[in-house]
């Protein structure tokens, strides 16, 4: 992830619904949920929570993808895990491995 796409990613998750949003599409899993029930969810208007899909999309942190006459929201989970690592990169300058040491650990020794 660089640093232009990392940028989107937080502009997108720093609103609290749709931080819930990508909260709750993690916790469903690759299956996703539809529209109607993350909008159910949230407690919000079908209007309003397409818009906070449609900014998130964007930022490419869920995707979409049609199930007869649903629309099913999953989270991506690749990107998610791109944003962890663009912020986790140069942990501890260049002497651990976030992806496998824990940092903490590592940089008190």
């Amino acid at each position: 992830m660089n640093e232009m796409q990392a940028l989107s990613a937080f502009a997108s998750l720093s609103q609290e619904t749709r931080l819930r949003i990508v909260r709750l599409l993690v916790i469903a899993g690759p299956d996703g949920m539809p529209a109607g029930a993350v909008g159910e969810a949230m407690g919000a208007s079908s209007s309003k929570i397409s818009f906070h899909l449609s900014h998130l999309e964007r930022a490419g942190l869920i995707q979409s993808r049609r199930e007869a006459r649903s629309i099913i929201y999953s989270a991506v989970y690749p990107a998610l895990s791109g944003l962890i690592e663009f912020l986790m990169k140069d942990c501890c300058q260049g002497r651990c491995d976030p992806a496998v040491d824990a940092c903490a650990e590592t940089c008190e020794a």
